[in-house]
């Protein structure tokens, strides 16, 4: 089946679109990747999600064309995904959409929000799509997240040790999928989450990120305001648990920041992308690591990769391209698996993962224009996830 994957993750900086021939051959799951593109959103949509994203306070006006903005540039991100990658014979489309909200109190998740609306992808493509895959695992008891818990576990069960699949999006989170024993996956906390607030924040707007770590390689760690940050309650819960930018937001920053003198924007950056490195690696130590496989934007900062290998000290770390999927596309691939299994009647979460009391078959499917043929359930279960090439 060929299935396009759409993912926009905490950053909210674009939609990545990656498409791939996928089959299930004897209880493996067998993953060609055809390729990725990305659709940034438009300067004028990206500042309304910003402007309505907590702690800010919003308008069901707002939700309602947010979700429908939202499904709009997904659809056109599927669009061109399916004209330039499928050569316009995509059969499924799964949108994770996009979270503004993820309810979590006491250390329990409550619901979980993701807008851009399936039914403009359909109406575009003319395929069904898969979404809303987070609600059924919170339904269950889960976190619903780290969703790519499943195809982590697949993927990486057969490595020697116990190999951790790193994500650094906005949150950062990792998966330990060792030969022995339950797999473990949770969210360590903020990656690129805090840096970006930081960076936008210090000079205006002007910038929106860390470009190539430029900031944080020009700034020293300032000791009394990471030890501070350090304090921050939710390191220190037991997994699974899941956490997001309802949390760690430019007010967290400004609240860590108070009391003060001003430091230096190369300053601030640098001691954030520290906290990074430094609480994935205090997640990480306890998971006895054989090595860490990174992806997502943050593998594209060269100052937080340096730190994080330093923080890891001499677990090796590498990055998921090293492997044959390439870091920015891994997330949308992997919606495209769990898109794949939906359809195919399959489970698409790990419960030991995400905490929910079973395993349970995600999303919600919108038909397309043709009359809706699902394939038969199948026959096995999915057991080991291979990535090939043509």
């Amino acid at each position: 089946m060929r299935v396009v994957g759409l993912m926009s993750g905490t950053s909210f900086d674009a939609i990545d679109a990656a498409a791939a021939d996928i089959a299930l051959v004897d209880g493996t799951l067998v993953v060609t990747p055809l390729g990725m593109l990305g659709e940034r959103y438009d300067d004028e949509l990206r500042a309304a999600l910003a402007a309505a994203l907590p702690p800010a306070a919003t308008t069901m006006a707002q939700v309602c064309r947010l979700d429908t903005r939202i499904g709009q540039a997904f659809a056109a991100a599927a669009v061109r995904a399916d004209r330039e990658l499928c050569a316009g014979r995509a059969e499924l489309i799964a949108s994770h959409g996009q979270t503004v909200y993820h309810w979590v109190e006491d250390g329990r998740v409550h619901g979980t929000l993701q807008l851009g609306q399936p039914a403009w992808i359909a109406e575009a493509t003319g395929c069904p799509v898969v979404a809303d895959f987070r609600p059924r695992d919170v339904a269950a008891g889960g976190q619903g997240a780290p969703l790519v818990s499943l195809v982590d576990v697949l993927w990486l069960r057969g490595r020697p040790g116990v190999p951790v699949a790193l994500n650094l999006g906005g949150i950062a989170n990792v998966t330990a999928a060792g030969a022995s024993g339950d797999p473990v996956a949770f969210d360590t906390g903020p990656a690129n989450a805090l840096i970006d607030a930081a960076v936008t924040d210090l000079t205006g707007g002007r910038a929106v990120y860390d470009e190539d770590g430029a900031l944080a390689a020009a700034g020293q760690v300032h000791a009394p305001l990471l030890e501070r940050l350090l304090r921050e309650p939710y390191y220190r819960l037991p997994p699974p648990k899941t956490t997001g930018k309802e949390l760690f937001h430019a007010d967290h920053l400004r609240a860590a920041l108070s009391g003060f003198e001003a430091l230096a924007a190369e300053d601030v950056v640098a001691t954030l992308t520290r906290l990074t490195a430094r609480t994935v690696a205090d997640a990480v130590r306890p998971l006895g690591a054989s090595e860490v496989i990174a992806s997502g934007g943050g593998t594209r900062n060269p100052a937080l990769m340096s730190t994080l290998r330093a923080e890891l000290a001499g677990t090796p770390l590498r990055t998921s391209d090293e492997l044959g999927v390439p870091a920015a596309a891994k997330e949308a691939y992997a919606f495209a698996v769990l898109g794949f299994l939906a359809v195919h009647g399959l489970a698409g979460t790990v419960p030991a993962c995400t905490g929910a009391r079973e395993a349970r078959v995600l999303g919600s499917l919108t038909p397309g224009n043709r009359p809706l043929v699902l394939p038969p359930p199948s026959k096995h279960t999915a057991n080991s996830l291979i990535f090939t090439h043509r």
